[in-house]
């Protein structure tokens, strides 16, 4: 909204002195959801400052700096927070939301005041600590700020919630993530724009997501302004999004809502159906009960007692989201102490849970096996995965129960291999297309492999004869795709897969084609000497019609995925490779490539 120049000139003559004043009159708090990458589901709720135009600054940051300048910072952000909190009791299901507020490190010093009005004015409003996060901002060094230590230690065993916002782009991002147990981390929007198209933005963000998953931190994007962005933040795991996108913030609270359906339909295909992870990690995973990090040490107490094998439990905010766990030799000198009671019930005292607790890895359900042992490896010590549902507590794993499920998959994997061709069967080639259409870092080649006139040839030499072909094709895959970047999978009867990475089409185009020629020339030695000669079998067609057919080759329909596209829906992927499949075997080659886009 543009503000007339005359009326910022009245409000500018009262002086600086007067900003908290002026801001009262003109300042509004308003609110941009943040919501689950994976639902739609509104998580929670930034703050944003507007009206600051009409004080004549060009930016929230001016007038902070402003206020700062003139020592009106703290009565400045209690204005702000403080009306933030009572617009943010207004809203329908508050006590399941997270409201964002913005916290000047430049308070730090004098955070006795502003923590305790805050939870003075949560206590009014009947708000729960854990309902607040504070963003702590990378634009001011806390390095170089004495007390940030001992006000992050006061914020979080307050019971409140702490973020770094703009990561990647201010002063020690990545020293606060490894100092300081945050609970979220805001991935700067330099990050994000355009980066379905970028590369190297992907391979940052991926690893960005990975180190916070391993400390138990959960990522947000933010500035996500178009669905491309919003699927690609999504599907490199980032937990929660923010943007344009989304919805914009808002002054008025009534427009907010608590889904986001077109969120849901970006991503309804994103898996067609569970993977074998998921199926074997839902098996293994144990549901432990869990404490509330505001609850009495003596509830834990009595949960060691019931359950004295069980050396830890998970702990949990008041919005069920997992903190990290209490270990029992944390807290058994209180136990066991026979003065630890009476200790604890010392009003001077006054420990809590929240003084107790350990980080522990986080990772969602879906995650992949393999990631999330490279999850729990990352973390050396760590007595389990705190595994979640929807940014929820849904229960944790063990070490033994990873490697149970690593072992299981191997030995599901090694059942479901063609017992003619030894390769990966259906399940393998499905799991592996869904991981590879999410990840745009290369190009990616799709070949749909299927023998041409396969059928009378069987029925004239027999099955064992078709066999013979069906495992020399499997062998000439075998010599012509090596390396790690290439998958081998068997379809089923004379319908074979690959999976190549990274390589350009003049190289993938030569290896498909010396295949194709080696099997014509190879499964011809197959045929008798009469057959041979003439070039051609007698038999009955799919129609039932007797005619001559060629004898054997191999058709391959490529279906490439250039880099930086990145799908979605698996179901894309197989009608076009039955179109492609169909002009291949047409094809007079008998290989056909065919770009598959967002165009």
């Amino acid at each position: 909204m543009s503000v007339a120049p005359a009326e910022i000139l009245s409000l500018r003559r009262f002086g600086d002195e007067q900003i908290v004043t002026l801001a009262k009159l003109v300042i509004e708090n308003a609110f941009q959801p943040i919501v689950e990458a994976t639902t739609g589901a509104v998580f929670g709720y930034e703050s944003l400052m507007r009206g600051f135009q009409r004080l004549g600054f060009a930016s929230p940051l001016e007038l902070l700096d402003k206020a700062e300048e003139v020592g009106q910072l703290l009565a400045l952000e209690h204005l702000i927070n403080s009306r933030a909190v009572a617009a943010f009791a207004t809203i329908p299901d508050f006590s399941a939301r997270t409201l964002f507020l913005n916290f000047d490190s430049r308070l730090v010093g004098g955070e006795d005041d502003i923590v305790e009005r805050l939870v003075n004015h949560l206590k009014r409003a009947n708000i729960a600590p854990s309902s607040l996060c504070f963003e702590l901002s990378e634009r001011f060094d806390s390095g170089k700020m004495p007390d940030f230590s001992a006000l992050v230690r006061q914020l979080r065993l307050a019971g409140f919630k702490l973020a770094i916002d703009d990561f990647g782009a201010g002063f020690n991002g990545l020293k606060l993530l490894c100092d300081q147990p945050v609970d979220y981390v805001k991935i700067d929007r330099h990050f994000i724009s355009g980066i379905e198209r970028d590369p190297r933005k992907r391979h940052l963000v991926r690893h960005t997501v990975n180190t916070a998953h391993v400390l138990g931190t959960r990522v947000i994007a933010e500035g996500v302004e178009t669905e491309a962005e919003f699927l690609a933040c999504r599907d490199l795991g980032c937990d929660l999004v923010q943007g344009y996108f989304i919805a914009r913030p808002t002054t008025h609270l009534s427009e907010l809502q608590p889904a986001y359906p077109h969120l849901e339909l970006s991503g309804a295909a994103r898996r067609s159906s569970a993977t074998l992870d998921s199926i074997l990690i839902r098996k293994q995973i144990e549901q432990l009960p869990a404490v509330r990090e505001s609850d009495e040490l003596e509830s834990a107490f009595d949960l060691f007692r019931v359950n004295p094998r069980q050396p830890f439990f998970p702990v949990l905010n008041a919005n069920g989201e997992p903190r990290g766990i209490l270990h029992e030799y944390h807290v058994k000198e209180m136990i066991y102490h026979p003065f630890g009671r009476d200790l604890l019930k010392n009003r001077i005292y006054q420990r809590r849970i929240s003084h107790f607790v350990s980080p522990a890895p986080i990772a969602d359900l879906d995650t992949p096996a393999d990631e999330m042992l490279k999850i729990f490896a990352g973390m050396d010590g760590s007595d389990c995965v705190i595994l979640t549902e929807n940014m929820r507590y849904a229960g944790i794993l063990s070490a033994s129960s990873l490697l149970k499920i690593i072992n299981e998959k191997q030995l599901k994997m090694a059942q479901e291999q063609n017992p003619l061709t030894g390769l990966p069967g259906n399940r393998a080639i499905r799991d592996y297309v869904q991981d590879a259409i999410l990840d745009g870092d290369e190009t990616r080649y799709f070949c749909y492999c299927d023998f041409d006139d396969f059928k009378p040839f069987n029925d004239t030499y027999g099955f064992q004869k078709g066999d013979l072909a069906i495992t020399l094709f499997a062998a000439l895959l075998r010599r012509h795709f090596i390396g790690e970047e290439k998958f081998l999978g068997h379809v089923g009867g004379d319908d074979f897969f690959v999976g190549v990475s990274g390589w350009t089409d003049q190289e993938i185009r030569s290896v498909l084609t010396r295949l194709a020629e080696d099997f014509r020339s190879d499964v011809r030695q197959l045929y008798s000497a009469e057959h041979q000669a003439e070039g051609r079998i007698s038999g009955y067609g799919r129609d039932g019609v007797s005619k001559n057919f060629p004898l054997m080759r191999c058709s391959i329909a490529v279906l490439v995925l250039p880099q930086g596209f990145i799908l979605s829906d698996t179901q894309t992927v197989s009608a076009r490779i039955a179109e492609i499949k169909a002009r291949a075997k047409e094809s007079e080659s008998g290989l056909v490539f065919e770009l598959l886009h967002g165009d």
